[in-house]
């Protein structure tokens, strides 16, 4: 029996070092990130004494790199981890699938962990302009393997591997109350106040879901309501620096069916609005979830903080509110009223997939002609 498994793959431009993992996602649970694990195999005879260092990377790129002028640096690298590979310690506890590649791939591999910090932003692109060149603003996480003397020493492009992975989260198990909220409006020298209550159906939306926002009106002022309009808004908030939040409009509708609300009357309706990347693929500043190469991504998901008092350590926060304002005509002015909720991925039945795994690894185990495939970076 021969079971099958996917493994990513990168060598160094000289081919002494190459390095795989089992896999590029790393799911953020809030209270606690899943390991960076993989296997390092080496070419002994070229190291001569030296070592091999592995380092996982946290990238914060928060400005356009055609920019760089006069000194000046859009970019900053946290170094979340650094560990040495080769010669391994004795303290190195691999996993049944390193010590599976370990065995697959002979005498000169060897695993390495890198602990991801639980304080540390998901990976985000922002996605560039046409005309924008160079390499996108957001957050990025890569491994990095290089030889050197220590672990500070200069190292040569030919001798390192630099691998990108993911850091995400998924949709929480319990979503909150189903959001609602009533904004009431008096007018000068008017008597009398119009009121608009917005609700959205739930608090927590996939990506490519519907939203149903029901609006209720309840004009009992002497002004009169022509026309509706409700967004989709995504907020990024750069952490970095203050005044670094800016909001973009990712879908929207307007509507006077129902118009004019005259004074005395009421109207009630649903509106639908789905925010998908496909509808803002050539707008500049959108916010997508990190991509990987040949990965399809999608409208960045809600940032989820176990302690919003420490958002200023995640570089990048991303939420998303739902918009309803009322147009009043010129002398009457708006009246707006904004709703929360979270946008993202629905959790995978994460137990279920590694017992299966954990079954075809045993049975491969079992037979010894357990496979892989390599996807090459």
């Amino acid at each position: 029996m021969v079971v099958q498994f996917k493994v990513f793959k990168k060598a160094a431009p000289n081919g002494k070092l190459t390095i795989y993992l089992g896999r590029r996602d790393f799911v953020d649970h809030v209270s606690s990130v899943d390991p960076v694990d993989g296997v390092l195999v080496v070419d002994q005879s070229y190291l001569q004494g030296r070592k091999v260092f592995g380092q996982l990377v946290c990238s914060f790129r928060y400005g356009r790199e055609e920019d760089e002028v006069m000194g000046l640096n859009f970019q900053k690298d946290l170094y979340l981890d650094t560990e040495q590979i080769y010669p391994p310690k004795d303290d190195v506890q691999a996993t049944k699938l390193q010590e599976r590649l370990v065995k697959k791939l002979g005498g000169e591999a060897y695993p390495f962990t890198f602990k991801m910090p639980q304080q540390a932003p998901p990976s985000i692109t922002i996605q560039p302009g046409k005309e924008d060149e160079g390499q996108p603003c957001g957050v990025e996480y890569y491994v990095k393997v290089f030889v050197g003397e220590t672990e500070e020493d200069r190292n040569h492009k030919r001798s390192t591997i630099q691998l990108n992975i993911r850091r995400i989260q998924f949709a929480p198990s319990k979503t909150g109350r189903q959001p609602c909220t009533v904004v009431r409006k008096d007018f000068m020298l008017s008597p009398g106040e119009l009121e608009l209550e917005v609700t959205l159906d739930k608090q927590l939306y996939y990506h490519t879901e519907k939203i149903d926002i029901s609006i209720a009106i309840r004009n009992h002022s002497n002004k009169t309501v022509k026309k509706i309009k409700a967004a989709v808004q995504q907020t990024v908030d750069i952490c970095l620096f203050s005044g670094g939040q800016y909001r973009s409009t990712v879908s929207s509708v307007e509507t006077q069916d129902g118009c004019p609300v005259a004074p005395g009357s009421s109207l009630e309706k649903v509106l639908q609005l789905t925010p998908t990347l496909s509808a803002n693929m050539d707008r500049r500043g959108i916010a997508l979830d990190g991509h990987l190469k040949n990965i399809h991504t999608n409208l960045a998901s809600s940032t989820l903080l176990a302690n919003p008092e420490n958002r200023d350590i995640f570089g990048m926060v991303i939420s998303y509110t739902v918009k309803v304002k009322l147009y009043l005509g010129a002398m009457g002015g708006e009246v707006t009223a904004e709703l929360p909720f979270v946008l993202m991925h629905p959790k995978p039945d994460l137990r279920r997939m590694m017992r299966a795994d954990s079954q075809a690894q045993i049975e491969a185990f079992r037979s010894e002609s357990m496979g892989y495939s390599v996807d090459q970076d």
